[in-house]
């Protein structure tokens, strides 16, 4: 699951760079303050998702094997999808509707956290 965890981190970060990087420049001038706003946060959230995957994978990887860490790995995975992902194109379409689906990023993040925390008070070994 370690490498699983580290491919996931991987590519997410991969896209967390490209889409910053198109937002900087790509969309420069295009989006209006809100959006622009809107498109930044769906970056940061996305960066600090990445970098908590990355911890995951790097736990897994020193010997750490637990079901809530298997657990964290796939909601963090789901929440930068549905967090970020509706944000990337709620700022871009201007299609409010995909602010609906934030939340439940949002809520994907949390669980991960708490899994993250099981995992501690477990004993983590």
């Amino acid at each position: 699951m370690a490498s699983i965890t580290f491919f996931l981190a991987g590519l997410s970060g991969f896209f967390a760079v490209a889409l910053g990087a198109f937002g900087a420049h790509g969309l420069k001038g295009r989006l209006s303050a809100d959006m622009v706003a809107v498109y930044e946060t769906a970056v940061q959230y996305h960066f600090y998702h990445t970098f908590a995957l990355l911890a995951v994978a790097l736990l897994m990887q020193l010997g750490v094997q637990h079901g809530a860490l298997r657990a964290a790995t796939w909601l963090f995975g789901i929440g930068i999808v549905l967090f970020s992902g509706s944000l990337y194109a709620l700022s871009i379409s201007g299609i409010k509707v995909l602010g609906a689906i934030t939340p439940v990023g949002g809520l994907c993040f949390l669980a991960a956290w708490i899994c993250l925390m099981v995992a501690a008070l477990r004993g983590v070994q």
